[in-house]
């Protein structure tokens, strides 16, 4: 699909004085410059280097810790930085990259200088996402010039397109819900806010009202696609939060928003050439959380309010664990403060994979954290705040539900949408395990895929399977009128997990799907694309690395030629899969409750040979 998009403006070299000064200015207005200048489109397209990108970000966000983190708190005493620190992080790092692009043009890095900003632009704006609910924030061209001093009088805060994006209403249909008051007591407290969340926790509780042991599921999701199946039995009480608690939205009490030191000379971070006022991105970051996101990116407001609901609730539960499958983003680090302060213990199940350059903000607060394999006993070390934290390498529940799937069922599902039971049909197939990327990267990733199929020896056909939290409307774009592979959409209900065991392959970037296929012995394509972030499975040889559509051919020739299994180390260190992660997690919370939490002994940070002696067999805990 050729790229249609229009920059809207461009950066010209102007001078004031003697001094080099770079303006924003209407695309159109450089077909008739002769001064240097470049469209913010392809200044955007410039390579910058991500290990570079990761550790400006870092900086910064130490250096805002230091200026801002204490001037808001929920009354439950936890910063705002703590608790939005991941969209904050995102959004910083939106700015960090086209800080680094802008020094990346060689007409900035040979004449450095002030960028002035277009008047009336926002100064915060959204990116293109295929995702239903989730808001990719960015920081606009005059946000950037903004933030490294520029005055913005006519310049309101959001983008025209951020400004018009409908508010999120509260859900009628949870129009009375029952107060957190009047819930009864259980043992765990588990929260949720999307169905991959669910079906992470579930199995869990399911295992514990075997056991005789009664649950509390709190359900935050605001989509209402993603929210909590009624649990089966009554040992497990489904709980949602009322969604005007989750959708509300307000200003932010204690950042600063119209105050400013004039010359930002209380509070700077250096990226590269570029010098960034603290106070304009405590702005930035303020004006980000008055609006509510839903349950995946809560305005401030919001966390207050289920702050509040939540610590009724775990008054009236009493609970010894709160069991959680994210404790970093807004909702989880909340809900980890919120039972310490109860004196609960926390337990956090890995629900993705970690790969380190990928984690949004890499921190664990839980006191129990449950890893997927061997490879992430690493990285949860590092990552880990908690001063008793214990890490357990146990798999993942969501994964148990494997091993009843049903492989020719599946199969004839893949070749009922393909027409593959005609004589036109093609004889393999492979399932891309979609994820809601922008559409611009999506098409990008499938052109790969399309080619090397077109090319692969045999008759290949694709199945796409969109993402649970996927709009759509996004595949419409990406399905070729030549029917050259033929291409068709699974239903979103299926999803990848109910398709994947029928395919003669799958195709992943950084999709959980991709090691449910390693686990399944089904091959996998691990698409490596400049700028992608995989899971990193082909350095675990459980995948083939494909970066060009070349590859993908040859991937898929060795897939018709037939390959070795996968060998269980190699899965091991991916995923420490046996199809009864549930019911060990389950025994972990009994055995703590049991035993109490002051008698283990706390986790060494950086243990000598941290790599040597990982478990084998049937899960252990690392301490």
């Amino acid at each position: 699909m050729s790229n249609s998009k229009r920059s809207a403006l461009g950066l010209v070299r102007t001078s004031v004085g003697e001094q080099t000064v770079w303006a924003l200015v209407g695309e159109a207005s450089l077909r008739h410059m002769t001064a240097a200048c470049i469209t913010t489109l392809d200044l955007e397209a410039l390579p910058v280097d991500r290990t570079e990108v990761d550790r400006h970000v870092a900086d910064v966000m130490s250096a805002l810790e230091t200026y801002s983190s204490r001037r808001a708190e929920t009354p439950g005493g936890a910063s705002w930085l703590y608790v939005q620190h991941v969209p904050v992080r995102r959004l910083i790092a939106q700015l960090v990259r086209k800080l680094l692009a802008l020094s990346a043009w060689p007409e900035f890095a040979a004449a450095p200088g002030p960028v002035t900003l277009a008047p009336y632009e926002g100064l915060l704006g959204l990116r293109d996402s295929s995702s239903r609910e989730y808001r990719a924030y960015t920081v606009t061209w005059s946000g950037v010039a903004y933030a490294l001093g520029a005055l913005a009088p006519h310049n309101p805060v959001r983008s025209a397109r951020l400004r018009k994006l409908t508010t999120l209403h509260p859900d009628s249909r949870l129009a009375g819900t029952p107060t957190p008051s009047a819930v009864s007591a259980a043992e765990v407290v588990a929260l949720s806010w999307s169905s991959r969340h669910a079906q992470t926790l579930l199995p869990v509780l399911e295992e514990l009202a075997g056991e005789g042991r009664s649950s509390v599921l709190v359900d935050l999701a605001t989509d209402p696609v993603e929210r909590c199946p009624a649990p089966a039995g009554g040992s497990i009480t489904l709980c949602p939060v009322p969604s005007e608690a989750v959708t509300a939205s307000g200003t932010v009490p204690g950042l600063r928003l119209d105050t400013e030191e004039p010359d930002g000379a209380d509070g700077t971070a250096q990226v590269g050439v570029h010098t960034v006022r603290l106070d304009r991105l405590e702005r930035l970051a303020a004006a980000l959380l008055e609006g509510g996101g839903g349950c995946t990116q809560p305005s401030w407001r919001a966390v207050v309010r289920v702050e509040e609901w939540l610590q009724e609730l775990l008054d009236a539960v009493r609970p010894h664990t709160v069991l959680l499958s994210n404790d970093t983003s807004p909702l989880g680090a909340l809900a980890a403060h919120a039972a310490e302060r109860h004196g609960a213990t926390t337990v956090n199940v890995q629900h993705g994979a970690w790969i380190p350059e990928s984690v949004a903000w890499p921190a664990l607060h839980s006191r129990h954290i449950v890893v997927m394999g061997d490879r992430d006993v690493a990285p949860a070390r590092s990552w880990v705040r908690h001063p008793k934290a214990e890490i357990h390498v146990l798999g993942q529940p969501r994964f148990d539900a494997l091993a009843g799937l049903g492989r020719e069922a599946q199969r004839r599902y893949l070749q009922k949408l393909l027409g593959a039971d005609s004589e036109r049909g093609p004889e393999r197939i492979a399932v891309w395990a979609c994820q809601p990327f922008g559409p611009e990267r999506l098409q990008a990733q499938a052109d790969i895929i399309l080619d090397g199929l077109k090319a692969a020896q045999g008759h290949w056909g694709l199945v796409i399977a969109p993402h649970p939290a996927q709009g759509g409307h996004v595949f419409d774009h990406l399905l070729r009128g030549d029917g050259k592979p033929p291409v068709a959409v699974a239903d979103p209900r299926v999803g990848a997990r109910g398709c994947l065991a029928g395919a003669d392959a799958v195709v992943s970037v950084s999709s959980t799907c991709g090691i449910e296929a390693v686990l399944l012995d089904v091959p996998v394509l691990e698409l490596d694309r400049p700028g992608d972030r995989t899971l990193g499975l082909a350095g675990h040889a459980v995948a083939h690395r494909c970066r060009t559509a070349a590859d993908v051919t040859d991937a898929l020739d060795l897939v018709s030629r037939g390959r070795a299994r996968v060998p269980r180390e190699a899965r091991d260190a991916v995923c420490h899969w046996r199809g009864h992660s549930a019911p060990d997690i389950a025994h972990l919370i009994i055995r703590q409750a049991e035993v109490g939490i002051s008698h283990t002994d706390p986790i060494e940070h950086h243990p000598a040979g941290a790599e040597s002696g990982l478990p084998r067999g049937e899960g252990a805990t690392i301490r």
